[in-house]
This record gives C-alpha cells, structure tokens and sequence, in this order.
C-alpha cells in the first residue's frame, strides 16, 4: 500500500503508522472521568468500507495524517495534514 503524504510525496506503508479512527482528534473538555471519556477512549465503531484515520509518518517527516481509506480495498482515497482537517482547511 502506498501513502502520499503531503510533505514528502509517494511513499510505502511501512514508513507510517497507524493510529486509530480520526475521532480521536476531538478529545473531551472534561478534566475528569465522564461518560464523555468513556466513550472517547472505549467506544469505537469498526467499518467496512471508507472511514477517516490517523496515521504518523514516523519514518518520514514525523506529520500526523488523516488518511481516508477504504478498509475493504484498502484504497487510500485522500490524505492531509491532521492539523489542517482539525482546522478544517481541507
């Protein structure tokens, strides 16, 4: 599988790692345990077929992704700074 990450162009899975669904870029407000929490940190849905993840780009230019992929074909359909989705400039 191949990532073109938006720093350093085309490059091969392996120089990344993936880290879970992009919800996790919305963290919770809460300072202490919530239901919010709980279910940021334990509740996760698991398709089949085109979802938004994280992945760092540990072997290259250290950039936290959002890579949309389809998890049955494995396509990778778009990939962008996870800083510029977060700010939602993509």
């Amino acid at each position: 599988m191949r990532i073109k990450c938006p720093l350093c162009g085309d490059r091969d899975s392996r120089e990344f790692t993936p880290m879970g669904h992009e919800t996790y870029m919305n963290r919770p407000d809460d300072e202490g345990w919530s239901p919010a929490w709980d279910n940021y940190l334990h509740l996760r849905d698991n398709p089949a077929g085109v979802t938004k993840e994280l992945w760092y780009h540990g072997a290259g230019c250290t950039s936290w992704l959002r890579v949309e992929r389809d998890t049955v074909t494995h396509d990778i359909l778009r990939v962008e700074l996870a800083s510029d989705a977060k700010r939602g400039n993509a």
